[in-house]
């Protein structure tokens, strides 16, 4: 059977106290709906349907790259209406899955589980047990332990109340029933809505199966109505994937002070300290170090290498036994070669640095490509902007550039030469000769230091 998912993504989010809608929240780096979204493709279904309502213009904007049909839901007259409006768009033969894009941590195994559990022309649902089911959707089940009905918070008896297993809302049911059985909800109810859970007891009223999955975890199906509950999941899922790295080999320092906000890949013996961040795509080889407060962003980096504390690096490449830091900075499009080394206060754009080589100390050097076992001293510049312009610098192999050094693009410094302290370079340097520009040094024993003079 076909498989067709609805995502309901239209409500306002009034408790996140925000202009951003509540869908476009961010966990882990990607909007709520987002990780959603992918889950529900992660299911191979013939289509996702993303039914969006307040702001919904931003919210197709903002996810306008993934693969989606948006469905308005003009009125917001509860879930039963929501999936409603989705059903012109999907065939009758097809099986029903309906989504939250508040809920970003549903995995698919347990999709699956609840998709395999439920007859073809029954319903099924994901509870879980809840400490605090305040406000929740109570399961209620007949003498037999069978689901016969769900009760929302607003409309529960005291004795209901008590119950601790709760919808998570998420729900399966054939396109055939769900045609049937929509258009006979009723919006009898505090809230005057039509409740998709009051499917529940239409279904065993007419004697069709109905099952709830039991969700292990309360996290996997929460939804997010306020900022505490979106940093309870975000601190979960973040402790969650430092656990995976555990058990795969790499030493997390504190889980509870790690993020990944993108996709890592890491080897074994690899230790990552303290409040490091993760952005995009980032690859970590083996026995490497990463220190407290790095941000690494989209970059790829080999075995044996350090990175040392307060670092950042976007878009970059590090090769085997380098080391970076502390207080360094590689800006996109940076590769530094096999042991290469990037000192204190150094940053490094759209450069090649090569093997061996060392910019230690309080540099910067941008366009440029720079040779093996060059040494470039502290406090080097290279210039490569005329104001219009980028220029580039060449530092062939075994250059010694002196510290304070100015090497005005485009400009090159062949193999072995030495440029002297203090100089400004503004044509080639020759090889395996010392180049230098310094203005004769006098001191002038006449002058006094100026003294401030007294106010009138």
């Amino acid at each position: 059977m076909k498989l067709d998912v609805v995502i309901l993504a239209a409500g306002c989010g009034t408790r996140m106290h925000s202009n951003t809608p509540k869908v476009l929240h961010q966990l882990a780096g990607k909007p709520l709906l987002a990780h959603v979204i992918e889950t529900a493709h992660s299911l191979d279904p013939n289509q996702v349907h993303v039914v969006y309502g307040h702001q919904g213009e931003r919210v197709k904007h903002t996810l306008s790259s993934m693969e989606v049909n948006w469905i308005e839901q003009k009125e917001q007259l509860g879930t039963g209406h929501a999936v409603l409006q989705a059903l012109p768009f999907i065939d009758k033969d097809s099986q029903v899955l309906v989504l939250y894009g508040d809920v970003p941590l549903i995995t698919k195994p347990l999709l699956l589980k609840l998709l395999d559990s439920t007859s073809l022309e029954g319903v099924g649902i994901i509870s879980v047990m809840v400490t605090d089911p305040t406000g929740l959707g109570r399961i209620i089940r007949d003498n037999s332990g069978n689901l016969s009905a769900i009760v929302e918070h607003k409309d529960a008896t005291d004795a209901e109340l008590l119950i601790h297993e709760i919808n998570s809302g998420i729900l399966t049911a054939s396109a055939k029933s769900l045609h049937d059985w929509l258009p006979k909800l009723k919006n009898n109810n505090s809230q005057s809505e039509f409740y998709l859970t009051d499917l529940i007891t239409l279904a065993a009223s007419e004697k069709h199966s109905v099952i709830a999955v039991l969700s292990e975890t309360e996290e996997e199906v929460k939804g997010v109505n306020n900022r505490v509950q979106l940093m309870q999941l975000e601190r979960f899922h973040q402790r969650k994937l430092a656990h995976a790295l555990l058990t795969q080999g790499v030493c997390v320092y504190d889980p509870d002070r790690f993020d990944c906000r993108g996709n890592l890949q890491a080897g074994r013996d690899t230790e990552i300290d303290i409040n490091v961040l993760i952005e995009g795509e980032v690859v970590l080889g083996s026995n490497c170090y990463i220190g407290p407060n790095v941000i690494l962003r989209n970059t790829t980096i080999a075995d044996n290498v350090t990175i040392r504390a307060n670092s950042i690096l976007e878009d970059s490449q590090v090769d085997e036994g380098a080391v970076i830091g502390p207080f360094a900075r590689l800006r996109p499009e940076t590769k530094v070669a096999k042991n290469g080394k990037i000192g204190n206060f150094v940053e490094i754009k759209k450069a090649h640095i090569g093997e061996n080589s060392k910019v230690n100390h309080l540099s910067y050097v941008g366009d440029a490509t720079v040779g093996t076992n060059v040494n470039i001293g502290a406090g080097t510049i290279t210039c490569n902007y005329d104001g219009v312009n980028k220029h580039q610098t060449i530092i062939e192999d075994g250059a010694f550039i002196g510290s304070g050094t100015q090497l005005v693009a485009p400009v090159k410094v062949a193999m072995q030469a030495t440029i002297g302290a203090g100089s400004v370079i503004t044509t080639d340097a020759p090889a395996e000769q010392l180049t230098l520009t310094r203005a004769k040094q006098r001191t002038i024993s006449a002058w006094q230091r100026p003294t401030k003079q007294s106010e009138k």
